[in-house]
């Protein structure tokens, strides 16, 4: 059969992130045509750990309403939007620009500590939606609904959609790494599932950029996959393996992937869990506006990561973690400034490459 795959972004050094198209999960392929995609996203998470996809079915009138909410709450006030803020233990709600420095969920402080130029509105699976599970409140916290006219009923919507896309991933994943099909299965049925619905917050116009200006700091996602739509407009930058950055935009109709840190302890870092940042959307120097929302699919707070036995090789890199234990220091790093004990290798692994990108040793 043809190949499905084919590269974009591609930047003057050769830096690719492949389109997948992942329609014969979707629409219920033969086993040939599903062994191609597991295949490429094999291929992709481990020379890339980012990739798009296309194929995905989320229709088009459910992005556009979706979008247009997320608007009319971030065209509100500040002052009203602040309304809806939550502590930062709490992962739900609003987060002003300049709340949270992302670099400091690895344990990697910003030369300057100058906090992020982004704001956020987070959503996320209530404890309430597993009755007969245990699940603690301030992990699976109940969410906070703006005032805005079909908000809750457009964001719900997509949510679901985004979290179909990513439990097919996980499928494709399961294949891809010779594991049985329902391997994932176990570990996220009542997975700690997160949509961040980010504004790059500086006004429009023109601006003076002084190098240091950063709208979301370097990081690696938290957890397993992350399923991003994001406009088509220039700040996202991943870096290679080289300590590169490279510009990285959606193709029309796909969706951002990228693999988290949980997904590189379990394959032992045979798949990668990228570094990435977002500088201001600045075109000729003009701020641009850009919009984008994360789904975080991170597992059952309550599972814990150990090395698969098919990537052990001569030894696992990382010490067993808990769901919970590895996504809360994460966010007291990002949300309220402490330092991430379970983030050394990854800060090490980091630094690295930024070194490399410096023609440092």
């Amino acid at each position: 059969m043809e190949r499905m795959t084919v590269t974009v972004g591609e930047s003057r050094s050769g830096f690719r992130v492949p389109l997948i198209d992942i329609t014969p999960y979707i629409a219920g392929g033969s086993a040939a045509d599903k062994a191609v995609v597991a295949a490429q996203i094999d291929d992709a998470a481990s020379s890339v750990g980012f990739m798009q996809i296309v194929g995905h079915e989320i229709p088009s009138a459910v992005i556009d309403e979706f979008t247009a909410v997320l608007d009319d709450f971030f065209a509100l006030p500040l002052d009203q939007k602040k309304a809806y803020r939550t502590p930062p233990e709490i992962n739900r709600g609003y987060a002003p620009p300049k709340s949270e420095s992302l670099s400091l969920s690895l344990g990697v402080e910003s030369a300057n500590r100058m906090n992020d130029f982004f704001e956020a509105y987070n959503v996320g699976v209530e404890a309430k939606e597993y009755p007969d599970l245990e699940l603690p409140d301030d992990q699976y916290a109940d969410n906070t609904w703006p005032q805005v006219d079909h908000f809750e009923a457009a964001v719900s919507t997509y949510f679901a959609e985004a979290r179909r896309v990513a439990h097919t991933l996980t499928k494709i994943f399961a294949d891809a790494l010779d594991l049985p099909s329902d391997f994932f299965d176990g570990y996220t049925d009542h997975s700690l599932d997160v949509l961040r619905m980010n504004n790059y917050a500086l006004p429009p116009g023109e601006v003076e950029l002084d190098g240091e200006l950063t709208g979301m700091g370097e990081h690696t996602d938290y957890g397993i996959v992350t399923v991003l739509w994001a406009d088509q407009v220039r700040g996202l930058q991943v870096l290679d393996g080289n300590g590169q950055w490279h510009d990285v935009a959606p193709e029309d109709g796909a969706l951002l992937i990228n693999l988290g840190d949980l997904m590189a302890r379990w394959t032992n870092e045979r798949w990668m869990s990228t570094l990435h940042r977002v500088k201001p959307p600045i075109v000729d120097g003009s701020i641009e506006r850009r919009r984008s929302a994360a789904y975080f699919h991170d597992g059952n707070i309550d599972a814990t990561i150990s090395t698969l036995p098919s990537c052990v090789g001569a030894g696992s890199r990382y010490s067993p973690i808990t769901v919970g234990e590895h996504i809360g220091a994460k966010l007291a790093g990002s949300r309220a400034g402490q330092a991430n004990p379970y983030a050394k290798r990854e800060a090490a692994r980091v630094q690295r490459a930024m070194q490399r990108g410096l023609g440092q040793q």
